[in-house]
């Protein structure tokens, strides 16, 4: 990334919140009594406003890495640090998108991503301003009343995706939010959520099985390896956004991730 676009995006940990900082994390669950280590020693730093993509074999624990970040899970060694305060359990500054949209059935979409905001002491009008800002956000416009099940996979996920930003959170965390979706569908939501990222500066991090979407997205991605999981190393994507996906940059480090990914199966 530019220097000035990175100026841009990042701002600096004094006046942009969503610093994120791991120090040491370990995590254990008990199996038939016994103790079993998903996660050892992880050390990240994420500055704000940085979007981090996640790559790692199935069960290198990169999904329980989310859950505690977002707060699920509050059993752990180490530290995991948001601006500076210990992350214990959930809160409003940490929004989640999962792989299924968890949209409620029986409501529309203006209702779904009206939801996040029921415990927010603002007016109707104002919530109804914010609804409508983060529905032109996602693209979602004429579908306001819409349920579920009249929209496809794609416009579902875009729902959810306004659904989490809507409270301003300080960082957005995405587990294989495009996993479910056909190649093309895949591909537009990418560039959507790029875009999104671009506008609103959110502090991101996503998880993914797809290495051409975590290189397509991440101004860093991290590369885990399992039993127990732990950060292998980090690859640094420094080409400006928006980007072409046909980059020779791109299509290099592609190919060295996948030998070594594939080299670790």
């Amino acid at each position: 990334m530019n220097a000035s676009l990175k100026q841009n995006l990042l701002g600096t940990a004094l006046d942009v919140p969503g610093a994120l900082e791991i120090r040491g994390l370990g995590k254990q669950y008990l199996i038939d009594g016994e103790p079993l280590t998903v996660l050892q020693d992880i050390n990240l730093q994420v500055h704000p406003g940085e979007f981090v993509s996640i790559v790692g074999a199935s069960g290198c624990g990169k999904s329980s890495l989310l859950r505690l970040i977002v707060g699920l899970e509050a059993q752990y060694s180490g530290d995991i640090l948001l601006d500076g305060k210990r992350i214990e359990s959930t809160s409003l500054e940490r929004g989640m998108v999962f792989q299924d949209h968890r949209l409620f059935p029986w409501k529309t979409v203006e209702q779904n991503i009206a939801m996040a905001l029921k415990n927010h002491k603002l007016s109707k009008a104002e919530k109804d301003r914010l609804v409508a800002e983060h529905i032109e956000l996602v693209n979602l416009e004429g579908f306001e009343n819409a349920y579920p099940h009249q929209l496809s996979g794609g416009m579902a996920q875009r729902a959810a995706i306004a659904r989490a930003l809507i409270n301003k959170p300080k960082i957005l965390l995405l587990d294989e939010p495009f996993g479910a979706l056909d190649a093309l569908t895949r591909i537009h939501l990418q560039h959507e959520l790029q875009r999104i990222w671009v506008q609103q500066r959110s502090t991101m991090i996503m998880v993914t099985h797809d290495v051409e979407e975590a290189l397509y997205l991440g101004d860093r991605v991290i590369v885990m390896e399992a039993r127990p999981g732990r950060i292998k190393h980090e690859v640094k994507v420094d080409i400006p956004h928006p980007r072409e996906r046909n980059s020779p940059l791109l299509q290099q480090l592609k190919n060295q991730l996948l030998e070594e990914l594939v080299g670790d199966n």
